[in-house]
């Protein structure tokens, strides 16, 4: 068995979609990145990632790769997949947090279990996805950025 934990944090704009674990959500204010943003599924990936002690989401897919901008983040999620699959692990369960003030997005997370269950082969049960604001303190309180945390364990074929 192998435990990763991962963490991302990205800046909202009102010029940038906003995508949370490969859904597109509603609102006015998006992440800013070098890929859709999708700070979910980057926590996610960097959780394996770390898992499998073979670095991170920023050393796979630099921000400085042009064939990534704006890349869709359930493709990063694929390859770093494959990378598991390749070192013979499966994934165990996923837990994970989103934190922003809004929009409220609770009523989306099964359509984000389903989609991170279909590219990660496990079932929807195996995922877990809460939210909380920050109280209205901080970048996240002033609604300026949003973050996610993710922790995944991982076990041998």
């Amino acid at each position: 068995m192998r435990i990763g934990f991962g963490f991302d944090v990205h800046q909202l704009t009102s010029e940038r979609k906003l995508w949370l674990g490969g859904v597109q959500i509603p609102h006015t204010k998006g992440a800013l990145g070098h890929s859709d943003a999708d700070v979910l599924l980057h926590a996610i990936c960097d959780a394996i990632l770390g898992a499998l002690a073979i670095g991170d989401i920023g050393q796979h897919f630099p921000d400085t790769d042009n064939s990534l901008k704006n890349i869709d983040s359930k493709i990063l999620l694929q390859k770093v997949i494959q990378l598991m699959d390749n070192k013979n692990y499966k994934i165990g369960n996923i837990d994970s947090s989103l934190c922003l003030e809004k929009p409220k997005i609770m009523k989306y997370a099964i359509q984000m279990r389903e989609i991170i269950s279909n590219i990660c082969n496990i079932t929807v049960d195996d995922i877990s996805i809460k939210a909380t604001t920050n109280e209205t303190m901080g970048f996240i309180g002033r609604e300026e950025g949003v973050t996610a945390y993710a922790v995944v364990l991982l076990l041998k074929k």
